[in-house]
């Protein structure tokens, strides 16, 4: 003969282990009413043609010391977790749904979509043009002939007085330098070796 006690308590921590956060056990014996009697009922389900859209249809089979008023709540709370779930389940599908496609739609998609990148193109444009109008580093230095002696002032200005002799870079012609050798290559080993 099966020990149903000993058998329960390991149902019980099994559930405990897998569910260890949100399974709590309310009480270790079987709740009585006032006068030591439980209560007992069973339900039976019967699918519909339409589940899982449309409820089950569902009756109380049997009862065992419970009042037509309980018969009524328990009834009534079937109902409202009937339509909870279904509810539920309708609000979960509709994140999985988006708006159709249609010809309309995806014209005024594509119209509004065409006007995003004109306006984008435009603005583009108009940051090109105003970078055209600016003037590279050589053409201010080349317009602006206070840029020539900026330097220079900047020099005298901090007591530094520096002097250059213009004729030594003039006579550039009198220096032997010879551009007949290769320059250096990297990859070619025999470059970097001296006659």
């Amino acid at each position: 003969m099966a020990d149903y006690s000993e058998e329960q308590c390991k149902e019980l921590e099994t559930r405990e282990s897998i569910y260890p956060d949100s399974f709590t056990v309310l009480s270790e014996n079987s709740p009585t009413g006032e006068n030591d009697e439980t209560v007992q009922t069973t339900l039976k389900f019967t699918y519909s043609e339409k589940y899982p859209d449309e409820a089950p249809h569902y009756e109380i089979f049997s009862q065992e010391n419970l009042e037509d008023n309980n018969v009524s709540d328990i009834l009534k709370l079937l109902v409202l977790q009937a339509e909870g779930n279904l509810e539920a389940e309708e609000a979960g599908n509709q994140l999985f749904h988006g708006t159709p496609v249609t010809n309309a739609n995806f014209l005024n998609w594509k119209a509004k979509f065409d006007g995003e990148l004109l306006e984008i193109k435009k603005k583009r444009m108009k940051e090109g043009e105003a970078g055209k109008n600016k003037l590279s580093g050589k053409q201010l230095f080349e317009t602006d002939h206070n840029l020539d002696t900026s330097d220079i002032q900047f020099l005298e200005d901090a007591g530094n007085n520096v002097e250059v002799d213009e004729s030594l870079f003039q006579e550039m012609d009198d220096l032997e330098l010879e551009d007949d050798e290769d320059d250096y290559n990297p990859a070619d080993p025999e470059s970097d070796s001296v006659d």
